[in-house]
């Protein structure tokens, strides 16, 4: 069995209904923070109510994923950098369309140098890199070059943590191992008060979040050691213990979050032999 998510757009939210972004979001000021955040106007089951678009600090400002090239959305968020004096620079989460594809056009309007975790960047980040106020740790699963920023008492989750949901974890060796070594690794850290995620609403009990994504990924590991105990070995089976309360529309997005489990499983040796394992043929993440 193949799953072929849609390309074009971040598959970021796993299981969260999405809700209306309206057409000229409102800029939300956090308080007690130097940071706003403007959501792109690009709702949809993939990227909940839209992509977060977040400005923090001020002369200069620096801009974390400036979203998908929506004209409207590239106008406002202009606009509120020319706010707050000028940009200091850019910095992706991960280089997903609705997270990246504003980037090119924005710099060609406001010169600044660029950060991210692969492609044409001024700077490639590294785990414990620093980059303008931000602190670069590495957060892979849902995309390889995947990272978590912390700054001004805010960390930037992009996709490895939304405000609603929960999301797919790309099916590469290693993946859902470092994805949750990667969740373990936040909830150590005490030098942030908020998660701002790529899609979702501001988190403002960091903790209870990590607590609670760690806390699905176990369950679902659990199921899946349950159901193959039970002698469950079809991609069709496994899914319905796992993932019961999916909608068929994200039916392929839960595929691939079952085989970075099962990668996990078997790179623990934990794997049964003759489990059905999803193929990918063709896809680009």
């Amino acid at each position: 069995m193949s799953a072929s998510p849609p390309r074009g757009r971040d598959a970021g939210a796993g299981s969260a209904e999405a809700s209306s972004a309206g057409s000229q979001p409102e800029l939300e000021e956090l308080s007690g923070h130097r940071i706003a955040l403007l959501r792109a106007p690009n709702p949809g089951p993939l990227t909940l109510s839209g992509t977060n678009s977040w400005l923090v600090g001020r002369e200069p400002v620096w801009v974390v994923d400036p979203g998908p090239l929506l004209e409207a959305h590239i106008e406002r968020l202009l606009a509120a950098i020319d706010a707050r004096g000028g940009l200091g620079g850019v910095v992706l989460t991960h280089d997903h369309h609705d997270h990246a594809e504003a980037v090119q056009t924005l710099l060609a309007e406001r010169p600044a140098p660029l950060a991210g975790g692969r492609g044409d960047v001024d700077v490639t980040l590294t785990d414990d890199l620093r980059f303008g106020p931000f602190h670069a740790l590495s957060t892979p699963g849902h995309a390889r070059d995947h990272f978590a920023l912390v700054a001004e008492r805010g960390c930037f989750t992009g996709d490895a943590v939304l405000g609603d949901g929960s999301v797919f974890i790309t099916p590469y060796p290693g993946a859902m191992s470092g994805y949750m070594l990667a969740l373990e690794r936040l909830r150590a850290r005490e030098d942030f008060d908020v998660l701002c995620p790529g899609h979702g609403p501001p988190v403002w009990d960091p903790q209870s979040k990590l607590d609670e994504y760690i806390g699905h990924r176990v369950d679902r590991e659990n199921r899946l050691i349950a159901a193959l105990a039970e002698g469950s070995r079809t991609i069709a089976a496994l899914l319905d213990a796992a993932w019961p309360e999916v909608p068929e529309a994200l039916r392929p997005l839960a595929t691939a979050t079952l085989a970075a489990h099962l990668d996990k499983l078997a790179e623990e040796g934990a794997l049964p032999a003759g489990v059905e394992r999803p193929t990918f043929k063709g896809v680009v993440w």
